[in-house]
């Protein structure tokens, strides 16, 4: 499985599913995500990877560096912290898709695309202040946390005056 993902949101921005992991593999799917995310014009993200083969392969590193004018960094070796956020995102990913057996590639195709949508859509980040990866990548999250503020507010209000009633009725 070929992913990318936003390491400021957690928002998967494309996934492939492919039979062997080479540098076509890569370039292909790094290729989509730009598209997706219409990164032509904004300043050129960074590839953080590990040290797997497809990701130090020169071919890889010429692609990156010539044609798409974007910088690798590679993790430490023997250290997957360095990828923390996408590697919690496989184990996640496998230990809910694994639960069923697939007899077609397409099945497990669909059910990696359910789950990437309620992952990107749907599953709150406790790091993330309670919202999907969707709501911070797609700029939602300060209305969202601005409205969640004023309904505390006015849950507080609600409950001081029928707090204060009740005294009232009871003296």
């Amino acid at each position: 499985m070929s992913t990318v993902l936003d390491d400021y949101c957690r928002y998967i921005i494309h996934w492939e599913l492919c039979d062997s992991m080479n540098a076509e593999d890569v370039k292909r799917t790094v290729n989509t995500a730009i598209e997706k995310a219409k990164l032509k014009s904004k300043a050129k993200p960074k590839l953080l990877s590990d040290n797997g083969p497809c990701y130090i392969s020169s071919e890889l590193k010429t692609y990156l560096k010539e044609d798409m004018k974007m910088k690798q960094v590679h993790g430490r070796p023997m250290h997957p912290q360095t990828q923390g956020k996408i590697e919690r995102y496989h184990r996640t990913m496998k230990n809910v898709v694994k639960l069923n057996h697939f007899y077609h590639p397409e099945e497990l195709i669909e059910a990696l695309g359910k789950f990437v949508d309620n992952y990107n859509n749907r599953r709150y980040h406790e790091s993330l202040q309670n919202l999907t990866p969707a709501d911070v990548y797609c700029g939602r999250s300060e209305r969202i946390l601005k409205k969640r503020k004023q309904v505390k507010i006015d849950s507080l209000n609600r409950r001081r005056k029928l707090f204060n009633q009740q005294k009232l009725i009871n003296l």
